[in-house]
């Protein structure tokens, strides 16, 4: 083995190392999305960054995230009995992945939000909403689901909240 071996070995080594986010490394974040609450105690959640900060804010100072470069993964613990509150990405597509328990996940009618369509998804299902739908999902059963978020850009902007949610007009300070 030559130097220039050793060091590509090495290179190759760091890149490996740089590129993975272990599931001991993360924790629950409670407190990102914690402003939900004044809307009722059912709107409590955590996020559990991966790559990127999601929609959430800013967690640049959080040095376990790995960098974002085309979308954002994090895993969502929504608690038995919770709920996501209807939301908006106008930006981007979002994805819901579950991976524990089961979701009740809703698309809600652009124009005045009060018309729905709703699916139940369970172990390895998948939904893909598109930018500039309104969606929001809740939890069935008596388990926590946990599952991943994958949202389509580096930075997405701050998802806005329909005046049909419980989240309209709560300010995140």
């Amino acid at each position: 083995m030559t130097a220039a071996d050793t060091g590509t070995h090495a290179h190759l080594e760091q890149l490996i190392d740089s590129c993975i986010a272990s599931r001991e490394s993360r924790h629950e974040d409670w407190d990102t999305l914690a402003f939900q609450t004044k809307a009722g105690d059912e709107f409590r959640r955590a996020q559990i960054r991966y790559i990127g900060s999601g929609a959430t804010g800013d967690h640049e100072t959080d040095n376990r995230i790995l960098p974002s470069e085309h979308f954002t993964f994090s895993n969502m613990r929504l608690p038995a009995g919770a709920v996501g509150p209807e939301h908006t990405h106008h930006d981007v597509e979002e994805v819901f992945y579950v991976l524990e328990g089961r979701l009740e996940v809703t698309v809600h009618d652009v124009e005045d939000g009060t018309k729905t369509a709703t699916r139940e998804l369970g172990y390895r299902d998948l939904i893909r909403v598109p930018a500039g739908v309104p969606r929001s999902l809740r939890t069935i059963g008596d388990s926590d689901a946990l599952f991943c978020v994958i949202i389509g850009a580096q930075k997405p902007q701050l998802p806005t909240y329909p005046a049909t949610s419980p989240m309209h007009g709560i300010t995140r300070g």
